[in-house]
């Protein structure tokens, strides 16, 4: 691989890791399979990156993959799980002393990433795109819908959401 390569890819996996682990979360409640969407995604944009053809905006083809890639293993995923067990909610630590607010600020992420999960993987990749601050139109170019259709998209899933949240 050329080294210019190497330093695209990491600039670009650097840029966005954060936005990368967002996505992950969505499509994994679970810290180890966060972890491994998470390779998978990374493994997935340096299998594709040679291929980039600068026909969109990197942001936006980055998007792609890691939405792609999400909606995979998430499908992947729900084949699997009736064979697992979760021990999820298992404190290994002494959280005793956290801050409440912080608790219930936690809590009330974990209630809209549960919301979130409800969702189809349409609907998943749209509201996560939304998540991201991204306006319509980009949502629009990523998703391969038109503006109009993304937006009356986006008020049925928050409605969704709503509805959802407030059980």
């Amino acid at each position: 691989m050329e080294a210019n390569l190497k330093e695209v890819f990491a600039k670009v996996i650097e840029d966005n890791k954060q936005r990368i682990l967002r996505i992950c979360r969505a499509y994994a409640s679970d810290k180890e399979d966060q972890k491994d969407l998470y390779q998978e995604v990374v493994l997935n944009i340096w299998r594709s990156l040679p291929s980039f053809r600068n026909d969109s905006r990197i942001d936006t083809w980055l998007y792609r993959v890691c939405l792609n890639v999400g909606i995979q293993f998430s499908m992947k995923l729900h084949k699997t799980r009736d064979n697992r067990v979760s021990i999820e909610g298992i404190n290994f630590s002494d959280d005793s002393m956290q801050d409440q607010r912080d608790e219930e600020l936690e809590e009330r992420t974990k209630q809209m990433y549960a919301c979130i999960a409800t969702l189809n993987d349409a609907e998943k990749s749209l509201i996560l795109l939304f998540l991201e601050d991204l306006p319509y139109k980009s949502i629009a170019e990523i998703s391969g819908i038109t503006e109009n259709h993304v937006a009356v998209k986006m008020n049925r899933i928050k409605k969704k959401l709503f509805n959802c949240l407030n059980k």
